[in-house]
């Protein structure tokens, strides 16, 4: 299932609810549906840019994590698999860049609405 993050101060991100799940948990958000206020963007980004960092620092964690996720094709060797993974900065930029912007111009962050 897709989930479109949507602000006044950005055009839509969407994202897959799986890779969503992992950035919309560390904000203690629900996936279904729900709202970055422009008083919470600031400590969503610094939360989001933390987790970047260390995903960075260890990035055999972010392989671990993304390779569950990656969807394996027919004849695809699992080292495929991982090589072809994105990795969680790679995933959370066009959200950090909403919530930079929200944060700029004080708007909120909405999905599932």
């Amino acid at each position: 299932m897709l989930i479109a993050f949507k602000s006044k101060s950005s055009p839509e991100v969407l994202m897959y609810q799986e890779h969503a799940q992992r950035i919309l948990d560390l904000l203690h958000k629900n996936p279904t549906r729900g709202v970055i206020t422009a008083a919470e963007a600031a400590h969503a980004l610094s939360v989001l840019e933390n987790e970047v960092a260390e995903s960075k620092l260890h990035p055999e964690t972010d392989v671990e994590h993304d390779a569950h996720t990656h969807e394996q094709e027919e004849g695809e060797t699992r080292e495929h698999a991982v090589l072809q993974r994105v990795g969680f900065a790679a995933r959370a930029f066009p959200l950090l860049e909403m919530l930079r912007t929200a944060k700029a111009e004080n708007e909120n962050i909405i999905w599932g609405i």
